[in-house]
């Protein structure tokens, strides 16, 4: 079957064009902080970072770094007009107060049902990096995945239940991969699209668990 993945770049402006006009966002560590450059044009969306900054925009040009205005990744980081920064308290009782519209975090696998796993692979000697994930999976009205959808050895990064260490039970509702998007619901996995000369058939064979309408 003759397909192409989605590159980063393209699985960023995949993700930024769901993201609704007016929407408080916190991109996670990695990919997702893609998501940032490629919102579209006339839709308002304001960035927040964990370590106490509201309001950021896209990335800085190559040599107009300030690393004295990082994110939560130690990435430079741009402003927009009417941004703000605070306390790391005050940021995290956004993320628990349930004040963002949607997180957008990397995964080492999301169940059928939105359990997340994305911050240990419980290996001997693996760093642990939790951060404000466990904070945001359950106080973002909405979780999101961004990742691949399947590791270097070819096995799916979504399966019908993690053996990775949890992050959160049921609270992912949408994985965005470089193959395909899909939603999680109680019922299993929901198709929404796929690359162009990506069956539904192949899909579920990649994934090994069957997608319901």
């Amino acid at each position: 079957m003759n397909y192409t993945r989605r590159t980063k770049v393209e699985l960023a402006q995949r993700v930024a064009r769901d993201i609704h006009d007016g929407a408080y966002v916190n991109l996670g560590i990695g990919m997702p902080t893609l998501v940032a450059n490629h919102l579209p044009a006339g839709v308002e969306v304001v960035l927040h970072s964990e370590n106490g900054i509201l309001g950021m925009g896209p990335a800085p040009a190559e040599g107009e770094e300030d690393y004295d205005l990082i994110n939560a990744g130690k990435q430079p980081v741009t402003l927009l007009p009417g941004a703000s920064f605070f306390h790391h308290a005050d940021s995290f009782g956004m993320m628990r107060g349930g004040h963002i519209d949607i997180c957008v975090l990397g995964a080492f696998q999301v169940s059928a049902t939105g359990d997340l796993a994305n911050w240990s692979t419980g290996e001997p000697g693996a760093i642990p990096a939790v951060g404000g994930a466990m904070d945001l999976a359950v106080g973002a009205r909405q979780t999101w995945v961004m990742m691949d959808l399947l590791t270097k050895q070819g096995q799916s990064k979504l399966v019908q239940q993690c053996t990775y260490p949890l992050t959160g039970l049921g609270c992912v509702k949408r994985v965005y991969s470089d193959l395909a998007t899909l939603g999680c619901s109680p019922n299993g996995l929901r198709f929404i699209d796929a690359v162009e000369g990506l069956d539904r058939a192949e899909l579920e064979r990649l994934i090994g668990l069957p997608l319901v309408d």
